[in-house]
């Protein structure tokens, strides 16, 4: 079998098992286009590798889980994980290695290489995966080399990927992929250009940064910009950029270091050679009868083309082109660095003083004109932080992300979540909550006279040391009763807190019992071993940076809930006056303001309606065994407790599995009580998950319907291993 070929050897026909990339390399090399010493792995050695591994029917297992379409991106992620590692622990045909390796080493030698996606359906039919598959530069050693064509392999599983392919209607079973490789050439000048700005069809743009191309492309390096008038071809401006670093080979790979002190205050190219890139893309955008981006580097005052593609964003509305979006996604460490500071430096002190600020203030006292403008004014404090939450906690969720993948890549565990063991046991505020519950749990286990006032609902001893550090709780994470942290009150006919803390006082205490997770300290050990120097640092670094934002990912709940608990009061407030009122049949022309903004912000009424499973035919579904998405390792048993209204936490008990449509933050008080946790919605980084693992708990995810196929009472048993929920008994029902 020819599973690698030059580009001499091309024909029209070999596009598709080629892929577009490298396609369009071969033909640029035969109409003299300098580009590096290139050879092209087609797809089908990809097939090959798939196949005689057994790995296409573990893919196929991993994708239908559940209806691709109905994947919400965590869970997509968690996919593209799985499978990730699948290519990281298979190993490659002995035939299809022997071949490689000779080929590389009769080629390329001693030489390093760039090594690139190159899938048959890139840059084709106004698509663009630019991005979206991995690539990777200055790989040296035959075995380096044949590691990283399978990670480039498994890049066509990767979530982005996953994600654009279902946006553009793509069959995801049928993908493959080939791909380049090529002499790396470490050229003192890189950059891109684009035959015609996205922007304005009259102007070309380059940008040039010094060394290798990796720093432009994936944002850590500022560069020089130039635009070119396209018909004139000459330069209208040049911006320059702050130079302070540069991308340049190392070791292992590529690294950031200080740009030397005499190439800072110089601009990387000259306007002559600007307009010698400007011609380089003419010639390409002449070849394909099509815009190109194209990707330079200038080594010995030579100039290399790497790569070219169509700039398919010009016609945005025609090819709905959202690839921004799925890569705004993944983030780099800089990017989550700057974000992880702007996080804990600046928005979280912010949220705690807004939310402290908006406590201390006394509604009761102000006038209905001035309560309903405050109203609308919290309403407009409490969007903010969901629009920053949005915009800047979600995407530092990467985090966790970007260090499983350097985890995974280092260990190549059985386990692709084995990373997750060194992230829990974090100082979460949910766990803060739980401990305090757990003290307080611990005073009435301990005074059975409290106990008994508690069970029967009698008054407390307002000087007692419980009262007050019940109030000391209650002041910092609310009562319970509402569905965000902070909220008090908002069911009158109980304490949601004191029904807990009987069931808690009459088992063992629940941190102290849980199964916890392999030993952290050892695993944590084991994988810094694996670096020297610089690495370590980096791998250092990036464990840090996970643990940060695995920790925030459930803090910041609990944050935006106190906000959003003081709009609750000031509805409160509003809606408690106006009931008033109309007791007493009083009317002011105030009220009618009270009552527009009652409506308008109508907080804590619940309009999801429970449904039953039903077939096509219309008859009841009783399944027995459900598929999800494995969260937490584990296995138990227990009776379902399935929640679909805040308040049904209140009748929570020991050892039963929680299933709900997803666990909130400030839903995870019940968690010590739980034996298991199941969802509806997926992925491994969703609350239910992250707590069920602090807590040693088996979690399954991803479940469609799980709050209407599974039934309070029913007894089932969580497999956190396999993402396996069984029913294996329920009480009858009622038609």
């Amino acid at each position: 079998m020819n599973w690698i070929l030059s580009p001499s050897q091309i024909n029209r026909d070999d596009r598709n098992r080629i892929g577009g990339k490298a396609y369009t390399l071969s033909l640029m090399a035969r109409e003299g286009f300098k580009i590096p010493e290139t050879l092209f792995l087609t797809v089908d050695a990809y097939n090959a590798f798939v196949n005689g591994a057994g790995l296409r029917e573990r893919i196929l297992l991993e994708l239908n889980r559940k209806k691709f379409k109905d994947m919400r991106w965590e869970e997509i992620w968690d996919c593209a994980t799985r499978i990730r590692n699948i290519f990281l622990k298979k190993q490659i045909p002995d035939p299809l290695k022997s071949y490689l390796t000779e080929k590389i080493q009769s080629h390329f030698s001693s030489k390093t290489l760039a090594i690139r996606s190159s899938a048959p359906d890139e840059d084709a039919s106004g698509s663009s995966f630019a991005g979206l598959h991995e690539s990777f530069v200055n790989v040296r050693g035959t075995s380096s080399i044949i590691d990283h064509i399978r990670l480039v392999w498994a890049s066509l599983w990767s979530d982005a990927a996953l994600l654009y392919r279902q946006e553009i209607g793509l069959d995801v079973d049928k993908s493959e992929m080939a791909v380049v490789l090529q002499e790396t050439v470490t050229g003192n000048r890189s950059g891109v250009v684009f035959s015609q700005n996205p922007n304005d069809e009259t102007q070309v743009i380059i940008e040039s940064v010094y060394g290798l191309n990796q720093g432009l492309v994936d944002g850590r390096v500022e560069p020089d910009r130039w635009v070119l008038d396209r018909d004139k071809k000459t330069v209208l401006s040049h911006k320059p950029a702050q130079r302070e670093h540069w991308v340049i080979p190392s070791e292992h790979g590529v690294e950031m270091v200080a740009l030397p002190q005499d190439l800072s205050g110089r601009s990387p190219l000259s306007n002559e050679e600007a307009l010698d890139i400007c011609e380089l893309a003419y010639r390409a955008e002449a070849l394909f009868k099509a815009p190109q981006d194209v990707e330079w580097t200038i080594k010995n005052d030579t100039l290399y083309l790497l790569q070219s593609r169509p700039i398919t964003t010009l016609s945005p509305s025609e090819t709905q082109d959202k690839r921004a979006w799925y890569l705004s996604l993944h983030r780099s460490v800089e990017n989550l660095k700057a974000l992880r500071t702007t996080i804990e430096e600046t928005l979280i002190p912010e949220m705690i003083k807004t939310a402290k600020e908006l406590t201390e203030q006394d509604i009761t006292v102000i006038s209905d004109i001035e309560l309903a403008d405050e109203v609308r004014r919290r309403w407009k404090i409490n969007q903010h932080w969901v629009n920053t939450y949005w915009k800047e906690f979600i995407p530092y969720a990467h985090g966790v992300r970007l260090f499983g993948q350097y985890y995974n890549d280092a260990m190549q565990p059985d386990d692709p979540y084995e990373f997750m063991n060194l992230l829990t046991q974090t100082k979460m505020k949910s766990l803060e909550r739980n401990r305090l519950m757990e003290d307080l749990a611990s005073m009435v286990r301990q005074d059975r006279q409290l106990f008994e006032r508690l069970k029967a609902g009698e008054p407390l001893d307002l000087d007692s040391e419980f009262e007050e550090k019940v109030n000391q709780f209650i002041e910092k994470f609310g009562d319970l009763s509402c569905a965000v942290t902070g909220g008090t009150e908002c069911a009158t006919d109980t304490r949601p807190l004191f029904k807990l803390l009987l069931e808690m006082a009459v088992k063992s205490s629940s941190l102290a019992s849980r199964k916890k997770p392999k030993d952290a300290r050892a695993l944590q050990q084991r994988f810094l071993e694996r670096f020297q120097g610089s690495k370590r640092t980096e791998a250092e670094e990036l464990l840090d940076l996970a643990r940060s934002s695995y920790r925030l990912r459930d803090d910041d709940n609990i944050y935006l809930g106190r906000i959003e608990a003081q709009l609750l009061s000031a509805v409160k407030e509003a809606k408690s006056r106006v009931e008033s009122s109309e007791r007493r049949g009083a009317y002011s022309s105030e009220l009618d303001d009270l009552k527009s903004v009652i409506q308008d912000f109508d907080y804590g009424t619940d309009h999801r309606k429970v449904l039953v499973q039903k077939n096509e035919d219309g008859v009841k579904v009783n399944p027995r065994q459900l598929v999800g998405q494995p969260a937490g390792p584990g296995l138990s048993m227990g009776k379902a407790r399935v929640i679909r209204h805040h308040l049904d936490l209140q009748d929570f008990k020991s050892a039963e599995i929680l299933v709900c449509d997803s666990v909130d933050p400030n839903m995870t008080f019940v968690i010590p009580l739980a034996a298991g946790v199941i969802e509806r919605r997926g992925g491994m980084l969703i609350h239910g998950a992250i707590i069920a693992r602090e807590y040693g708990l088996p979690c399954v995810t991803g479940i469609p319907d799980a709050t209407s196929l599974i039934h309070t009472g029913d007894d089932i048993t969580v497999d956190g291993y396999l993402g396996i929920v069984t029913i294996s008994q329920r009480p009858k029902l009622s038609d």
